[in-house]
């Protein structure tokens, strides 16, 4: 990774960091697209999904106190079937098409999530599992699990600040399955996760992201910090679609 590719990532870290501190989504809408430009679909993804273990443990600690346990525990079942059956198209896809389909993801999840009307409230025992399944599909695959953990949250009459507690061992636990399923299967190598010592700075950046979130939260809405997420995510979708097709 030379300099430049090392700035930008941080930046978008530090970026994502900030804005899930804020809306509890964001390291992965952010980092996603703009590692996949950078690194590569599977790279770019597997690298993803290792950060959004560190900031999810990192914010998990300091909000805590807002976790609601059961609703996390619901999504557990589907995020190891979601992660298995991801790490598998990820396994057989071609590199090119793989970055289409990580911009499709993207582009196609914001569309769908952010553009719907008001939901109606679903009270459904399947509504957990499901969630989680599409959700670790998605990050596994894109590194993008926000939307649909967002859909859920609308289904549900989810509490905003209990959504943004909740959401960060929900993430975390969806980086962990989607790293070890797709070490385990072959769909990537720890070849390709960068050198350990590169990990200390990520921990300083997203350190420093949850500090200037909380700074930032008594004067920046969670919708402006999720609007700002879904617009540069967007971004970067369109972004890695377009390279990849131009690879075809």
């Amino acid at each position: 990774m030379d300099v430049t590719t090392a700035i930008v990532a941080g930046a978008a870290i530090l970026i994502g960091t900030i804005l899930q501190r804020l809306s509890g989504t964001g390291v992965g809408l952010v980092v996603a697209p703009i590692l996949t430009v950078l690194l590569g679909p599977v790279a770019g993804i597997l690298v993803t999904n290792a950060t959004t273990v560190l900031s999810g443990v990192l914010l998990l600690l300091s909000m805590r106190r807002a976790i609601e346990w059961k609703r996390y525990l619901a999504f557990l079942p589907g995020i190891i079937v979601g992660a298995v059956c991801a790490a598998f198209v990820v396994r057989a896809a071609p590199a090119s098409w793989l970055q289409i389909l990580i911009g499709a993801i993207v582009l196609a999840a914001l569309a769908t999530t952010f553009g719907l009307p008001r939901m109606p409230i679903i009270r459904s025992k399947a509504l957990g599992p499901v969630t989680g399944a599409i959700g670790a599909f998605f990050n596994t695959t894109a590194g993008v699990a926000a939307p649909v953990m967002v859909i859920n949250a609308k289904l549900s009459g989810w509490n905003q600040k209990a959504f943004a507690a909740t959401m960060q061992p929900t993430f975390m636990t969806m980086g962990i399955v989607s790293v070890v399923t797709k070490l385990s299967l072959g769909a990537s190598s720890i070849a390709e996760l960068p050198p350990l010592w590169m990990f200390a700075p990520v921990v300083v950046i997203v350190l420093a992201g949850i500090v200037i979130g909380g700074l930032l939260s008594r004067r920046v809405s969670s919708r402006s910090a999720r609007n700002t997420a879904i617009t540069l995510a967007a971004i970067g979708g369109a972004a890695a679609l377009i390279r990849g097709v131009m690879a075809l």
